[in-house]
C-alpha cells in the first residue's frame, strides 16, 4: 500500500433483509472514493454471518454469484474455531479506518460497532449505544418524548401482551387507521397498514417474524414524507429537505419503492414547505441527533400532516448509498459532492476515535490505597 494513502475497509452485506441493498451501497461508495487518497479493502458479511476475505469479496463485487463464492470459501474455514465467522478480519491489521455500510441487523444495531471498538479501530458512524438505541424504534420514541420532539403515538405489543389488544381497543387509542412496524427492522420490512381486526391479525403474524417488539402507530392524515440528512459529531449540520411522493396505488413508501423500482416515485429535492416548517424540521432533526448521541451521519424521516405539523418518523444511522438513496442526494443538493461526503465521513470517524482515545489516555485507574482515600474524603 502507498504510504500516503489511508487504508479503508468497506464492510457490507450482513444477515438482514437489507443484504442486497448494502451491497449496492458499498459498490457506490467504492466507485466514488478517491483512489488517490484511499486504498480500499472489501469485507462482505454473508447472509449467514461469515466474513469473506478481501479477495473473495472482490469476486462478488466483480459480478460472481455470491452463493458460488461462499461455497468456495466456507470449506477453507475451521468451523470448530469459535472465531471462524470473523477469522478473515485477521488480515486487517494495517487497516486505518473501517466504513461499515451494513444496513439493518448487525450493522445498525451496535453489533459491528462493538467489534470495531474492541479492535481499537476508527470507524464511520455512530457508536455502540447510540446505534442500538436509534435502531430500536421503541427506545428511540422514548428518548424523543423525553427530549420533547414530536412523534407519532403508539402502542407496543409483545408476545406477552398481544392477546390484551384487539383492533377496537387500539383504534380507541390511536384512531381507525394504524400502522404495524417491527421495532428492530428497516426498509419498510414487516410494515402493514391496518383498517380492521383481520388486517391487524395478519399484519402482526408477519411482523412477529422479524421481531418480538411490534409498534402499532397512529396514522397521520394525508402526510407528506420529508427527509433530511445530518452530518457531524458534536456540532452536526443539516442538509436541505427532500420529499417523497409514492404512487397512488401504494399505501406507503415500500421496500420495492426504495430499492427495486423507484420509477413511479417522485422525489422533490429541495422541497418547499410553508414558512417556518423547514426550520422546525431541521431543529427537530438536530435535536434528535444530539439526544440519541449520534455521530458521523444519519438520515431522519418525517411525516408532515395536512396542517403542516411535522412528526419525526424514523432515524437511520447507516442510510442507503444506492443510486436512488436520498442521504447522498440531499447533500449533493446542499453543495457536498458524493466524493467529498465520503471524505468528510472518514474524517469524522478519525475525530471521534481521537476523542475517545484521549478520554482513555487521560483516565487514571485507581492505585493501591486510592480507594481508601476516596472513602475517607467522603
Amino acid at each position: 500500500m502507498t504510504k500516503n494513502k489511508k487504508h479503508v475497509a468497506l464492510l457490507f452485506g450482513g444477515n438482514s433483509s437489507e443484504h442486497d441493498v448494502s451491497k449496492r451501497s458499498a459498490h457506490n461508495i467504492y466507485d466514488a472514493m478517491d483512489k488517490d487518497k484511499y486504498e480500499v479493502s472489501l469485507f462482505l458479511i454473508t447472509k449467514n454471518g461469515i466474513v469473506l476475505s478481501n479477495e473473495a469479496s472482490h469476486r462478488v463485487f466483480d459480478g460472481e454469484d455470491e452463493a458460488d463464492v461462499v461455497k468456495d470459501e466456507i470449506p477453507k474455514l475451521d468451523m470448530n474455531n469459535p472465531l471462524a465467522p470473523i477469522i478473515n478480519f485477521d488480515s486487517t491489521s494495517d487497516i486505518d479506518v473501517f466504513f461499515p455500510i451494513i444496513h439493518g441487523n448487525l450493522g445498525e444495531d451496535g453489533t459491528i460497532q462493538g467489534l470495531l471498538r474492541l479492535m481499537n479501530k476508527p470507524y464511520v458512524g455512530s457508536g455502540i449505544l447510540a446505534s442500538s438505541m436509534a435502531y430500536d424504534k421503541d427506545i428511540t420514541k422514548k428518548i424523543l418524548d423525553e427530549a420533547g420532539i414530536n412523534n407519532t403515538k403508539y402502542v407496543l405489543l409483545t408476545p406477552d401482551n398481544r392477546k390484551d389488544w384487539n383492533y377496537d381497543k387500539l383504534a380507541a387509542k390511536l384512531g381507525s387507521l394504524m400502522f404495524i412496524k417491527p421495532a428492530n427492522q428497516g426498509s419498510s420490512i414487516g410494515i402493514h397498514q391496518v383498517h380492521n381486526q383481520a388486517e391487524l391479525e395478519s399484519g402482526l403474524n408477519d411482523a412477529f417474524r422479524y421481531d418480538n417488539k411490534i409498534l402499532i402507530e397512529e396514522a397521520i392524515e394525508g402526510p407528506e414524507e420529508v427527509e433530511i440528512s445530518i452530518l457531524g459529531n458534536e456540532d452536526p449540520k443539516a442538509s436541505k429537505l427532500g420529499a417523497i411522493k409514492v404512487p397512488a396505488d401504494d399505501k406507503f413508501y415500500t421496500y420495492d419503492n426504495k430499492f427495486v423500482d423507484a420509477s413511479q416515485v417522485q422525489f422533490t429535492i429541495p422541497v418547499q414547505l410553508p414558512d417556518g416548517v423547514d426550520e422546525q424540521i431541521t431543529k427537530m432533526a438536530l435535536g434528535a441527533y444530539k439526544a440519541l448521541g449520534l455521530k458521523g451521519m444519519a438520515r431522519i424521516d418525517f411525516l408532515v400532516s395536512k396542517d403542516f405539523k411535522p412528526y419525526l418518523s424514523e432515524v437511520n444511522t447507516l442510510p442507503g448509498f444506492t443510486n436512488i438513496s436520498l442521504y447522498p442526494q440531499l447533500w449533493e443538493a446542499s453543495g457536498i459532492s458524493y466524493t467529498d461526503l465520503i471524505d468528510q465521513l472518514i474524517e469524522l470517524a478519525y475525530a471521534e476515535f481521537n476523542r475517545q482515545s484521549k478520554i482513555l489516555h487521560d483516565f487514571k485507574p485507581l492505585q493501591k490505597g486510592d480507594q481508601k482515600k476516596v472513602y475517607e474524603d467522603k
